[in-house]
């Protein structure tokens, strides 16, 4: 039975690595990024319910009476 030659392993994955490195720079340069993006504001609305300004109790089952 032969034995498997690996020494032009490390070579090749060394070698595939720097391809997918350049391939992904080459992606990403492509796009276009904002460099000064506008800040936008993220207050809602504040809504008055009814439930806000009454007092409620919730009740649990585990604490009913048996």
């Amino acid at each position: 039975m032969p034995q498997l030659d690996t020494s032009t392993w490390l070579t090749m994955i060394l070698s595939m690595f720097l391809v997918l490195f350049i391939i992904f720079q080459m992606k990403i340069s492509k796009h276009n990024f904002h460099y000064n993006p506008e800040l936008t504001s993220m207050e809602m609305p504040k809504q008055n319910t009814p439930w806000e300004t009454k007092w409620t109790k919730i009740y649990l089952p585990l604490s009913l009476p048996l």
